[in-house]
């Protein structure tokens, strides 16, 4: 398989990667600019011009728009991110060109008709209810609220109901105008496609576009602090997160692995000790995010009210635990998750077209999968628990908790059992 990269005058990106045996293909544009791109009063607008992409265009209506990939056996969707908003299609080999087209004439062509901003208003008011009644949710919005305070990455992508119901027609297209252009647009297809084919089909949908930057997004750091909202729920929910490596750090993979073997999986230290041994809880886990210029790793965790500090009070203790004692075996076993997660993540088109795109948006060119495996191989038992000592001793920390967590721990008694 062979990834190809096409840049053309204006800056526009065509990434591909030909399958061979398969008879489908997934294609989209992954638009560089997110939640983070937002001023204090555009928060939630990327995610809105997501959700208004779909409701039509010059050529197309809402239901002409999913009819068109559906009728063929297609789907076609989008999220927003807090660094990308994507778009994009899973179809079959000969209706790749269909797909390009649909994905084109959204992100060219849409409307934005003030009678279906104000039907999606709707929707996305009831998305954030929705998510402000998930506890699990919630409370990662309030995490990076208090991780990055004061700054797009500590905002909800979703927005605020205040925010939302005031976004107009003339926002919209503003963000548009700033934020979608050429240079920050990868078009990124896998499985049964041809790179020429689609080089030519791109230029003439994207290729007259005006070249230009997009307004930069502030340097975020990690500050750290405490929110608890007491609410009477069933469980008390937890979530923990320590400064961790930007995607571009040499040590990234080293926090992967880590978190990996803390917290990634039933073998892992958290589920053993805390579910496995002790049953203080149904979901415990831990991960290692990254954006351009910081990261996160966080912990989760729901327990009932009353056995919520021990939980807490023992995830700090494992942490510190994993900085002296880490084994061999675990970072073994760690590295394997992680290859074979990548590895097989891979054999999904759409999965590989999502890599293209973000490796993209990292390097500016797609690594060969050999060498990440180099990198993921490279790391030591030295280089983990290093990292290990400095995340639990050193990395600034933000704690958030939701439900009938009064009794619990504050940031404050955590820290001090930390440097114990």
């Amino acid at each position: 398989m062979t990834v190809n990269l096409t840049t053309l005058s204006n800056g526009f990106r065509i990434v591909t990667e030909a399958m061979p045996g398969l008879q489908s293909a997934a294609i989209g544009v992954w638009v560089l600019t997110g939640a983070r791109n937002e001023r204090t009063d555009q928060n939630g607008i990327a995610h809105f011009l997501e959700h208004m992409a779909f409701k039509g265009t010059a050529r197309r209506s809402a239901l002409q728009i999913a009819e068109a990939i559906e009728d063929v056996g297609g789907y076609i969707n989008a999220y927003t991110s807090r660094e990308v908003t994507a778009y994009y299609a899973r179809v079959l080999k000969d209706d790749v060109p269909l797909a390009l087209d649909v994905v084109g004439d959204i992100l060219r062509n849409s409307t934005f008709d003030p009678k279906e901003i104000e039907v999606e208003r709707g929707v996305i008011l009831q998305e954030i209810g929705q998510a402000l009644d998930t506890p699990d949710d919630i409370i990662f919005d309030w995490l990076q609220e208090k991780a990055y305070p004061d700054h797009p990455l500590g905002r909800a992508i979703l927005g605020q109901h205040e925010g939302v119901a005031r976004f107009s027609r003339a926002d919209l297209t503003g963000f548009v105008d700033q934020h979608y252009r050429p240079g920050q647009m990868v078009l990124s297809a896998a499985g049964a496609v041809d790179h020429d084919a689609l080089v030519k089909a791109a230029e003439a949908m994207f290729g007259d576009m005006t070249p230009g930057a997009a307004p930069e997004a502030p340097l975020a750091r990690f500050t750290g602090g405490e929110v608890r909202r007491i609410k009477k729920l069933e469980q008390a929910h937890m979530a923990l997160a320590f400064e961790a490596p930007n995607y571009g750090d040499p040590q990234i993979h080293t926090a992967q692995i880590y978190a990996t073997a803390l917290g990634g999986s039933m073998s892992s230290r958290l589920f053993q000790e805390i579910r496995e041994k002790r049953g203080l809880c149904y979901t415990i886990y831990a991960q290692a995010g990254a954006y351009a210029d910081t990261g996160m790793m966080t912990i989760y965790a729901g327990t009932s009210g009353g056995d919520m500090a021990g939980l807490v009070e023992i995830t700090i203790d494992e942490m510190k635990r994993a900085a002296d004692d880490m084994r061999p075996d675990e970072i073994e076993r760690a590295r394997a998750q992680m290859k074979a997660g990548l590895l097989m993540g891979l054999e999904s088109p759409s999965n590989r077209a999502e890599r293209l795109a973000r490796m993209i948006q990292i390097w500016g060119r797609v690594p060969p999968l050999e060498e990440v495996v180099e990198k993921i191989d490279a790391v030591t038992l030295a280089d983990v628990r290093s990292l290990a000592e400095q995340t639990v001793a050193h990395a600034p920390a933000a704690l958030a908790l939701y439900g009938p967590v009064k009794d619990a721990p504050t940031l404050e008694a955590l820290q001090t059992r930390r440097a114990a």
